[in-house]
């Protein structure tokens, strides 16, 4: 397994991490027996990243990261905060920081959080010199011994890569939402903060499982967020509609090399992308956790390749999605 260095965090992670949304049940039921496989299993391949937040599954996920990391140690978890109130700027307060934090390190059972995320706050929030002093505040108290956020757009992402201890932005990267390539990454990379590239395949259009006969569980954000019903629709099919998703995956499936599947393909191609510290797929079982680490050794992605990814976006997905976020 590569790793990555974040100056900012002062250390290295995993070049493949393990996003944990779905440990909470917010992609259908997830067995606590298989969640604590998924987690073991991306440890055994190599993983030491791993990305969770308090309202996944309120707070379900966390309790079960907080379970393994008992039990294995040395991996590094990053928790989110703010989506577990009403989304107005004026809940973004200290007074609220240390009871959501309070929480999380209940959950997660550590005195100290690796690294809190804002959890795609209301736009103003990432402005905010108060919140910037409150999240120090935490810092020096030993409450968390960094923080970093979580964005919906390139706007918010550079808002808060322009302030000194921002340690990292989680922003959507993926074959089919190119956008951060053009000022994220590079803005990241000459102010030393990570970049944790989340909905890497899409909601799992890219592992190019699905049909247009797909049905998805009525408690699977897939299914009750297509329209933004819930949240943001751009964490679901990175806000691609789903029929044309799909045509696009069909035109990704002729650039795999042989002996890869299109999920590596796509993990990889954000692994090539100059400024990304590591991808965060998501698994169902143990065997998912390790087939999405395969990625980071494989080769990169000949020009051709990534010329044809480029292609698939500019000729479908762009005109729908680049200018939203």
């Amino acid at each position: 397994m590569e790793n990555r260095k974040i100056t900012r965090l002062g250390r290295e992670v995993s070049v493949v991490g393990l996003g944990c949304w779905q440990l909470g049940a917010d992609w259908g039921e997830v067995d606590e027996n298989d969640a604590l496989a998924v987690l073991h299993g991306a440890a055994d391949a190599g993983v030491t990243f791993f990305d969770t937040a308090d309202v996944y599954g309120d707070g379900r996920s966390e309790r079960l990261v907080g379970r393994f990391l008992a039990e294995r140690g040395d991996v590094f978890v990053a928790t989110k905060m703010g989506r577990r109130v009403e989304q107005v700027p004026e809940n973004y307060v200290a007074a609220n920081f240390r009871e959501w934090n309070d929480r999380s390190r209940r959950n997660l059972g550590v005195d100290t959080l690796d690294l809190v995320q804002l959890h795609c706050p209301p736009t103003p929030v990432y402005s905010s010199d108060a919140v910037y002093d409150a999240l120090d505040a935490m810092v020096d108290e030993g409450r968390i011994k960094a923080y970093g956020v979580s964005v919906e757009t390139c706007e918010e992402a550079l808002t808060a890569l322009a302030r000194p201890n921002v340690a990292s932005v989680q922003i959507i990267l993926n074959c089919l939402r190119l956008k951060p390539l053009e000022r994220v990454l590079p803005a990241a990379v000459e102010a030393g903060a990570g970049i944790i590239a989340r909905v890497p395949l899409a909601s799992g259009l890219l592992s190019g499982r699905y049909t247009a006969q797909t049905t998805f569980a009525e408690n699977d954000h897939r299914n009750y967020n297509r329209h933004g019903d819930a949240f943001d629709v751009g964490e679901t099919f990175s806000g691609v509609p789903y029929e044309v998703g799909l045509e696009a995956v069909e035109r990704l499936r002729g650039l795999v090399p042989s002996g890869q599947t299109l999920a590596q393909f796509a993990l990889r191609w954000i692994i090539d992308q100059p400024g990304v510290s590591t991808v965060i797929p998501g698994a169902r079982n143990a065997g998912q956790a390790q087939a999405n680490t395969v990625a980071a050794a494989l080769p990169p992605l000949s020009a051709e390749a990534a010329a044809g990814v480029r292609e698939t976006y500019d000729a479908l997905i762009r005109p729908l999605v680049h200018d939203r976020w």
